[in-house]
């Protein structure tokens, strides 16, 4: 049987869960991965709660459900560690990635953690600064990327840059690269 890993994303409306849980998808699928990325949420508007999800596997994923029990979790706006229990299901062993200027010690205080590990990272200021708008979801790619390692970063760049050229002009695309290698580069865990 084979292994999947399964990421929870949670943020608010507007803030890219939806598009990173994709993204990341797409992004394991070209390095030989099986993946899935898929957004849970109903009539909500921006700024409302909701979450992303993304399995990876060596092999194919057969379940199509929500995350339950994710090895990973991110969280994309740190007011939500206020109302919603973005730990639950996850393992000890799991990895919780937050956006926040709180270290990861005052996170594990927080949350009253044993046994996970916590990864920070102040992925808005890295948006503002890089990107020029508050979008924290491909900043915390590149968090997730140290975090975890579930790809290479040329993968995770690519992936990015076919995604968004569709859409965007290649200064956004570029900012967002910067923004992604930075994030790789600043995050802290304990």
């Amino acid at each position: 049987m084979s292994k999947i890993t399964e990421v929870r994303w949670h943020g608010r409306g507007g803030q890219g869960a939806k598009t990173a849980a994709l993204l990341l998808a797409e992004a394991v699928i070209e390095e030989g991965s099986y993946g899935q990325g898929f957004p849970d949420y109903g009539p909500e508007r921006t700024g409302a709660p909701m979450r992303g999800f993304t399995r990876i596997s060596d092999e194919p994923i057969y379940i199509h459900c929500a995350v339950k029990n994710p090895s990973i979790v991110i969280v994309l706006d740190q007011t939500l560690l206020e109302t919603v229990d973005v730990t639950e299901g996850m393992p000890n062993n799991g990895v919780l990635i937050v956006n926040t200027p709180s270290s990861p010690s005052e996170i594990r205080a927080k949350l009253r953690l044993k046994g996970k590990t916590v990864y920070t990272l102040n992925a808005n200021q890295i948006a503002l600064e890089e990107i020029g708008r508050p979008i924290p979801n491909t900043v915390m790619l590149g968090a997730l990327l140290k975090a975890a390692g579930l790809m290479q970063m040329d993968t995770l760049l690519r992936g990015l840059t076919k995604k968004f050229s569709h859409k965007f002009s290649q200064k956004v695309i570029d900012s967002n690269i910067s923004a992604v290698k930075r994030a790789y580069e600043e995050v802290k865990g304990e």
